[in-house]
Formats: structure tokens, sequence, C-alpha cells
């Protein structure tokens, strides 16, 4: 340690203060184990004070392997934890939504948050570093942040994925882990806005509406239900969201979307044709049955006056996916690092001691929380790890 006499050395060294670092450190904050959390950001947990449209969707009751994309499901189900155990640090009431989302019942993201930063600042053993980057990771442990230098037994990189550069998380924290050993899989945009055709949609900007949508791409990918938003440049809405996550590494992708899913073509046929008999306009035929603004661009994509055509349009609204807008919009990001020389203790195979939570390994899980579920249950299970190893 010559020269580093002032270096403070620590246990357990947390890069990255969001919501998987700042849950272990919560854990940790009931041990004796000296601790730092280093944070690039002059606050902890602010993309976890965004999440759920800032109402802190942080879990979903219908969690499952099912739910993620990894290459190894059975090594991702040997780690995700239950909904009770993520919500044990949390004091407060919780309620669940028909989509099986979990939320605070005072609905804000921010509280979830305050829960955790209070807890960590009431410990005497965790030191937080705030606006400190870390720019280099060395054998032994020695952390190099844009503060100095300290040293720790053990480290955990936390440092989430290139998703939403905006809360600190630009994709510089991969360097650190290939210096072990450890390889970066590709990374794409994912939870994200599309860009797509808008030849039959300019009309439509700003429209909201709940249908069933199906992400095709050679087959058929995934039928979700939910909000689907036009927009200037595509599509958005919690179904384009969760779509999104399956087109966003294929070409040629297609989005269909089923208006009034509740009603059957039949009925919708049935309808035009009465429109029909009682004169109607003909870009008038779907009115009283879809939005006018969307009616009418129905009927200007249709060549057809055929109704059984028409109806099959509502049914099946073909729009052609232009790539997505990009890591700056999205929630998450596809790949990261490697599963492969990673233990089920989320211990690197390469160099004992150095740990990887939530984003920045090749994870992501659909929209609906189950991303802060897999965060969590990281940390629960590093936590495990440390503490037994003490």
């Amino acid at each position: 340690m010559s020269g580093r006499t002032n270096v403070k050395h620590y246990d357990v060294a947390i890069i990255g203060g969001g919501a998987s670092g700042c849950y272990l450190a919560a854990l940790l904050a009931d041990t004796d184990i000296r601790t730092a959390l280093i944070e690039s950001r002059d606050r902890l947990g602010r993309k976890l004070s965004a999440t759920g449209n800032g109402q802190g969707n942080l879990t979903n009751v219908n969690v499952g392997a099912d739910k993620y994309f990894c290459s190894d499901r059975e090594w991702l189900a040997d780690i995700l934890c239950g909904v009770e155990d993520v919500l044990s640090p949390f004091c407060g009431l919780f309620e669940t939504d028909d989509k099986g989302r979990v939320y605070p019942c005072g609905r804000q993201a921010s509280s979830l948050t305050d829960a955790l930063r209070t807890k960590i600042g009431k410990s005497n053993n965790i030191d937080v570093y705030l606006s400190s980057e870390v720019t280099d990771l060395s054998e032994g442990y020695v952390v190099t942040y844009s503060g100095g230098q300290l040293t720790a037994d053990k480290v955990v990189l936390a440092a989430g994925g290139k998703a939403a550069k905006q809360f600190g998380t630009d994709g510089r924290a991969y360097s650190l882990a290939e210096k072990f050993g450890h390889k970066t899989t590709a990374l794409y945009p994912a939870l994200v806005q599309l860009r797509t055709d808008t030849t039959y949609t300019k009309t439509l900007k700003g429209l909201r509406v709940d249908c069933n949508a199906t992400a095709e791409a050679g087959k058929t990918l995934r039928t979700c239900r939910g909000d689907v938003i036009f927009t200037d440049y595509g599509l958005s809405g919690n179904a384009i969201f969760t779509l999104s996550s399956f087109v966003t590494d294929k070409a040629g992708a297609v989005i269909r979307l089923e208006f009034l899913p509740d009603i059957p073509a039949h009925e919708i046929e049935r309808d035009i044709r009465r429109k029909i008999g009682a004169g109607y306009e003909r870009s008038e035929w779907l009115a009283c049955t879809l939005p006018n603004v969307l009616g009418r661009a129905i009927m200007r994509r249709c060549a057809s006056d055929d109704p059984r055509e028409i109806a099959r349009t509502v049914k099946d609204f073909r729009v052609e996916c232009r790539g997505t807008l990009g890591f700056d919009y999205a929630q998450v990001t596809r790949g990261g690092i490697g599963i492969e020389g990673v233990s089920r203790n989320l211990e690197s195979e390469y160099s004992r001691g150095l740990y990887f939570m939530g984003e920045i390994l090749d994870v992501d899980g659909e929209c609906g929380g189950y991303n802060l579920h897999w965060a969590f249950s990281c940390a629960r299970r590093v936590f495990d790890a440390i503490y037994k190893r003490r």
C-alpha cells in the first residue's frame, strides 16, 4: 500500500448508486460491513425515482424467468427472488393493478428512493461518494474515481447499461468489467418508442387507443394488449414499449394493430353496411365506431369499398418498423456483460470478489416492473454472498 497511506479501504465498494446499488447498500446498512457507495451523479437513485412514470412500479406478481431475455433462463430463475422479498426493505403499503404491477399506495416512485436513502444515511458503516465517476478499476481492488482513489476487498459493479444517459448510464462501465476478461454482448435500446412508416398515420399524432398489438419479423414474436400512442415519428405507449423488446434487434419488423379487440369483425362489417344503406359518406363509414380521425385514416388506407375488407383493416392495421428512438429514450439496455463467467452468486469467475448487479448484465425484462425486480433480486443475491463470506 506504499504511496496510498491516505486512501480509504472498505470491505465492499459498490459502483453505481441506482436501484440495485442503493438496495444493496440498504441491506448492508444493518451490518458491520464497511461499504463505499459511489455514484457519478449528484443524487442517489435518480432513475429509480422516475420508474413507472414516476409512480414506482417496482415489481410484478407475475414475475418469472419467462419475462426476461437471457441466454440461460435456468441461471436467471435461480437468482430471481419473490415479490415479498423485494418489498421487505421498504416500509409502506403496496397495491397491485390488473396487470400484476406493484406500486406503493402513494404512487410516488420518489418515496422508494427516499426509503433507501434514509436507511443508507443512518448507517455508520456506509460512505456515499456523489458526483464521483469511476474511471478505472484495477486488481487489488483499487477504484479510481473523479475525486481520488479508494480500495476494497470486494467490488460490486452496478453502474447500469447504456440506456437513458441523463441518469448517468452511458455504457462506459462495461470497460471496467472487460479489464477482467469479461465480454460485452451486442447492445440495443429496449422498452423504447418505435420509428415507423407514417404514410397512413400522419393525421393520428397524439391519438391514444387501446388495442391488441403484435410484433412480427418473419414470424409472430409477441402479442399484447395496451395503449398505443401515435406520434410524428411512429408509435409509443405501453404496448409498444413491450413489443420494442422483441423487435429492437430485428430487421424488417412489422407491428400489427387490432382496433376494437372486443368487437368481432362481422359486427363492424354489419355496422358499415347499415351506414352505407343510410347514405353516409364513405369517409364516415367508421363514424361512432372508432375515433373520427382514426376511422377516416383507415378509410383512406383501404382501397376497397367492400365492408369485409374495411373490417379486416380495422382488425389488422399494419405498420412497418424503421428502428427505435435509440438509447437516449430507452428504459433499459438489451445486451451487456455476458453471463458466461458469472456465477449464480453473480461473482466473476475470472476475478474473485468482483460482482455484477442489474442492467450491466446481459439480462433485460419486459415492461411492467420486471427490470426493477431483477435489479433488486441481484442485490439480495450479492448481499447473501458477501454477508456469508465475511
